[in-house]
């Protein structure tokens, strides 16, 4: 499979994403225009067709143009990341990437084999931590050929959901058995808002994970025992693609989000000059 067409998660709009041709860096075309991979696209305030004003859009959107952007990129710039895929172009039709089942797993399947080469490592010249609240990310160089990415998710005692952690150690195979797989997940307070702002119209909870007060998904089951710390983690991937290659370095990040991962991204850039 080389291509995928669904709904997006906010715009509830249908596109199709599809591998083209490998290049020389980690690209997304949308119609004619495209661009490498890189924070410096991420908005920070996107305007997505169908989201009211103001909504909170927790998601990653990269302008490729003034003109043309493109949402909700995390998942498959994680898989696309977990399988080496370094060289990938990514063809969207469509405002957003698909969501399909909230995992990254559609995208490792379409991604697996698209015959792009190996790229040479980032190595950050220092240690970079970047914190916001009890949030945090701390990326640590390795010497050694390598990755180790860690999530530790801890909302606190009044969350539903318990602590829990989950590592990815840069194989490819690990990825799509143990990371590709882990579902996006919402509280269930916070999808009633979006559905009240007219927003995810095109899904139930048995579609996307919806997580009740008693921490246990609504008409739904978990996949893994932490996989709420598995998506989180597989987010992490995704928004550290941002730099364009594979990070050669251990990663630790608590309780953070998008926007702290995309901080971390330009100050890692930053130590090198970039």
């Amino acid at each position: 499979m080389r291509a995928f067409l669904g709904p997006g998660l906010f715009t509830g709009i249908d596109g199709r994403i599809e591998v083209g041709p490998p290049g020389q860096r980690l690209a997304l075309r949308r119609g004619i225009t495209v661009a490498s991979v890189d924070v410096s696209l991420v908005s920070s305030a996107p305007t997505l067709p169908g989201v009211p004003a103001g909504f909170p859009v927790r998601n990653t959107t990269l302008q490729l143009s003034p003109e043309v952007s493109v949402a909700t990129v995390e998942h498959v710039l994680s898989a696309a990341a977990g399988l080496g895929q370094w060289g990938a172009t990514l063809h969207l039709d469509g405002p957003e990437v698909p969501i399909d089942d909230g995992s990254a797993r559609v995208f490792a399947t379409m991604l697996a084999g698209a015959g792009s080469g190996d790229v040479e490592p980032l190595v950050p010249r220092e240690e970079v931590t970047v914190t916001e609240g009890a949030a945090s990310i701390v990326i640590r160089p390795r010497r050694e050929r390598g990755l180790r990415f860690t999530y530790r998710l801890d909302y606190g005692p009044q969350s539903p959901l318990k602590p829990q952690e989950a590592t990815w150690e840069g194989d490819a195979a690990e990825y799509v058995a143990e990371v590709a797989p882990a579902r996006t997940f919402s509280l269930a307070h916070e999808v009633a808002f979006a559905q009240r702002a007219g927003l995810f119209t095109r899904f139930s909870a048995r579609d996307l994970l919806v997580i009740g007060d008693d921490g246990h998904p609504i008409d739904n089951a978990w996949r893994f025992g932490n996989e709420a710390a598995r998506h989180k983690l597989l987010d992490l991937i995704g928004d550290l693609a941002l730099v364009g290659r594979p990070l050669q370095a251990e990663v630790t990040a608590t309780r953070s989000g998008h926007a702290l991962a995309h901080r971390a991204c330009r100050e890692v850039l930053a130590g090198l000059g970039r």
